[in-house]
C-alpha cells in the first residue's frame, strides 16, 4: 500500500521484520485460508479410533423358480404312475380266469357255449368227416393229429388232423390262399417257432383270416388286428381238453385234405 501526500513523492511503507517464523499450525501472515493442506480426502482404515463403520446395504439376489428340475421330476413321476398302474392292471388282467378273458374277445365265438356235445374230447374215427364249422373248432376228428410245434403249411391241411392237434391245446390259424404275401408273414412271424400253434391256407373262408381253437372261433380282417395276439395269448394251451401235457410233436406233418392213417401212431 503506497500512501501519497500532496505535493511529495509516494512514499511505501515500511515492513519490519521480526525474524520470528510462524507458529506451526498458524497460517502466515497473507496467507489464504487451507493453504498447504492436501486437497486429497483423508481415507480412513476402518480401524478402532477411526470413527463408526458405514452400515452395508445387503445385496438382494433374484431366486427364480428352476423350472427343468420340477418339470423332469414331474415327467418321472408321471411315467412312475403309469408304470405302477399298468402293472396292476396286468395283474388283475392275468388274475381273471381265461374263460373270461376269451370272452372279452370283440368278435370271438364261444361253441362250448353253443353246442356242448360237439367239443367233447375223445371223438376219433375214421376217414373223412363232415363238419357244419368250417374252418372246424372241434367234433370228431382222425386218430392222429396235426404237428403243432409252430409248424407253418403252404398248402392245405386235413381238418381231422387239424383238429385233433386243437384237443391238445393248439391254436389253427388259416387264411384264404389270396393273402397279400405281406400278411402271411406277419401270420408267420406269430407261429413259427411257437409250441402248439400251426399255419395253413384253407379254401372257401368268408374272411380273409380265421383263427381256431378247441371251441372257439375268431374271424379277421388283416394279420394286423391286435385281437390275433390276444387270441393266441389266451387259447393256446388253456383250451386244451386233455391238459398242458397233451403232445404237438410226433404227428402229421404232411399236407393235403385227405386224412391219414396213422398206422402205429400214438392216439390221445
Amino acid at each position: 500500500m503506497s500512501i501519497s501526500t500532496p505535493g511529495g513523492p509516494e512514499r511505501r511503507p515500511t515492513v519490519v521484520s521480526t525474524g520470528k517464523k510462524p507458529a506451526a499450525g498458524r497460517p502466515a501472515a497473507g496467507a489464504k485460508p487451507g493453504a498447504g493442506k492436501s486437497a486429497t480426502p483423508r481415507q480412513t482404515s476402518g480401524g478402532k479410533g477411526k470413527g463408526p463403520k458405514k452400515p452395508i446395504a445387503p445385496v438382494k439376489v433374484s431366486q427364480g423358480r428352476a423350472w427343468g428340475p420340477i418339470a423332469l421330476w414331474v415327467a418321472v413321476g408321471v411315467l412312475a404312475v403309469g408304470i405302477i398302474g399298468y402293472g396292476g392292471w396286468a395283474v388283475f388282467e392275468g388274475s381273471k380266469p381265461w374263460e373270461k378273458r376269451a370272452a372279452e374277445i370283440d368278435g370271438i365265438v364261444d361253441y362250448r357255449a353253443k353246442d356242448e356235445k360237439l367239443v367233447q374230447g375223445g371223438q376219433h374215427q375214421a376217414g373223412t368227416v363232415k363238419y357244419d364249422i368250417n374252418p372246424p373248432v372241434a367234433g370228431p376228428h382222425n386218430g392222429a393229429w396235426q404237428n403243432c410245434m409252430g409248424d407253418v403249411y403252404d398248402a392245405p391241411i386235413a381238418s381231422e388232423h387239424a383238429v385233433h392237434s386243437l384237443e391238445h391245446g393248439a391254436v389253427w390259424i388259416t387264411y384264404r390262399p389270396d393273402l397279400p404275401a405281406d400278411q402271411v408273414a406277419k401270420l408267420r412271424n406269430r407261429v413259427q417257432g411257437v409250441e402248439k400253434t400251426m399255419l395253413s391256407p384253407f379254401e372257401g373262408l368268408d374272411k380273409p383270416i380265421s383263427l381256431q381253437a378247441w371251441g372257439y372261433q375268431l374271424k379277421v380282417d388283416n394279420a394286423d388286428d391286435s385281437r390275433i395276439d390276444e387270441f393266441i395269448k389266451t387259447l393256446r394251451v388253456n383250451a386244451s381238453v386233455e391238459g398242458p401235457t397233451a403232445l404237438c410233436n410226433q404227428g402229421i406233418t404232411a399236407t393235403g385234405t385227405t386224412p391219414r392213417d396213422a398206422g402205429n401212431m400214438q392216439q390221445g
